[in-house]
């Protein structure tokens, strides 16, 4: 039990670390809100509040991807990798908010990183799974 508790520590930690990220965008949206005067239910008005919104938005659409793809990989490929690779998408989804957050253009590279380490996840967990149904099959 000990040692496969350990192996999922660091995904854990990833997974853990990426739902605090989610959280802090949506507390931001709050904040947003109260700043910018844009009173709920209302989602337009002021385009830097739209701007916080859209970094909250696009992170919970990404996460939908991410978060599956990130355990796959653990389970098929290596949970330190995973971890590694889940790491790189935290940091690109920060410095996606920092860049979107300033002005629109400011989020591509942001985006781009961590579009790439959700691709590497989910190929990664397609290979994976794949290489051991081809060894359950070899059986």
């Amino acid at each position: 039990m000990l040692a496969e508790a350990n192996a999922t520590v660091w995904p854990s930690l990833i997974t853990v670390s990426a739902l605090i990220l989610y959280f802090i965008v949506t507390i931001n949206v709050g904040r947003a809100r109260f700043k910018y005067k844009v009173s709920p239910p209302q989602m337009t008005g002021n385009p830097d509040f739209e701007r916080v919104l859209r970094v909250q938005q696009n992170t919970l659409e990404q996460m939908i991807l991410f978060l599956p793809s990130l355990w796959l990989f653990s389970q098929f490929v290596s949970p330190l990798w995973a971890a590694g690779i889940g790491a790189v998408w935290i940091i690109g989804r920060i410095l996606f908010a920092w860049g979107y957050y300033q002005a629109a253009e400011k989020r591509a590279a942001g985006f781009g990183i961590s579009t790439l380490a959700t691709l590497a996840l989910l190929g990664g967990s397609l290979i994976g799974t794949i290489m051991s149904l081809l060894k359950v099959s070899q059986l």
